[in-house]
């Protein structure tokens, strides 16, 4: 049995505005640009991916993000023929009015040199009509990399990328479908698309502030990517795992897949151990938040009048 991933509905211009912002999704075929979509966009669990066939052309979706944006994803076919005329015939078409370009690099390929030309080539189709997009490119299938090589491997594919990319401020990131990498380069990628999304930074870390919480987190609501977070000041040097919250989103959208296989929805979650006491809440109608206290005088009444009070004002 196979199927093709589809959005809610059919992007049909691929104009962008302040709200609706064109992704184009670029790689050679078989690198895995249609799996993590379908992961971070479509409920899909990596063994899931192995039922996807080959992108045909370009599958254009909408992905409605945060209630008013709206992400216009371009998952462009791979093969040789496609690629030959999205940067030719087509290239206009393809490359005008992006917001973001995401470049997925198989780490497995048996060309790379050839990778790192198609790249260079969508560069400069990007420089041509889209100059102010973003760019971010991912180094995928990292898991196949023993661990102690992987900073080695992703180095030198970074090196090669920043050369090769005119005057754009590429970001690089290794990921997988079988890792929680995959939720900090996609949270990042939305973060970048979001409006003011530093007022809403400054917004959290207040909230954080006020509630003597000592981490709060912003989840959007579908996808489960972090959205954003605050750190009390005075926890700065509590938490040294630095990929916490990637880790946190796999989690929880597992649990919450669970949920939806049960035929139930997630509400609300609590953990509260020796170490510390995490409240996991829908917030507004498009997040959830998530408060992390380690002061165990902290009452759980408190923390959720706090967050029905502060709705109001992160719903704006």
């Amino acid at each position: 049995y196979q199927r093709r991933v589809r959005g809610l509905s059919t992007e049909r211009r691929g104009m962008a505005t302040d709200n609706n912002k064109k992704v184009l999704l670029m790689g050679a075929g078989g690198c895995g640009k249609t799996s993590m979509r379908s992961i971070i966009f479509a409920n899909f669990v990596g063994k899931d991916t192995f039922q996807l066939v080959p992108t045909v052309d370009v599958d254009r979706s909408q992905v409605k993000f945060l209630g008013n944006l709206v992400l216009n994803l371009w998952d462009c076919g791979g093969q040789d023929e496609y690629l030959k005329a999205f940067l030719s015939s087509k290239k206009e078409h393809i490359f005008r009015n992006v917001a973001v370009m995401i470049f997925v690099f198989d780490v497995q390929s048996a060309l790379p040199d050839k990778e790192f030309e198609e790249y260079r080539k969508c560069i400069d189709c990007l420089n041509q009509y889209s100059k102010d997009a973003r760019v971010f490119c991912l180094v995928h299938k990292m898991d196949v990399i023993p661990k102690d090589q992987r900073d080695k491997v992703f180095n030198k594919q970074k090196t090669t990328i920043e050369k090769k990319s005119l005057h754009f401020n590429v970001e690089c990131f290794q990921t997988s479908i079988w890792e929680e990498t995959l939720y900090k380069a996609w949270s990042t990628i939305v973060y970048s698309l979001i409006p003011n999304a530093d007022l809403l930074h400054q917004s959290l870390r207040k909230f954080c502030i006020l509630t003597e919480a000592e981490e709060v987190v912003l989840f959007e609501r579908s996808t489960f990517l972090g959205i954003s977070h605050a750190t009390n000041p005075r926890s700065a040097d509590l938490y040294k795992d630095a990929h916490r919250f990637e880790k946190i989103s796999n989690i929880i959208k597992m649990f919450k897949l669970s949920c939806l296989k049960m035929g139930t929805t997630l509400m609300s979650m609590e953990v509260h151990n020796s170490g510390f006491d995490s409240f996991i809440y829908e917030f507004t109608d498009n997040t959830y938040i998530m408060l992390i206290f380690v002061d165990p005088s902290v009452q759980p009444a408190a923390t959720l009048l706090n967050i029905k009070n502060a709705r109001a004002h992160f719903s704006k």
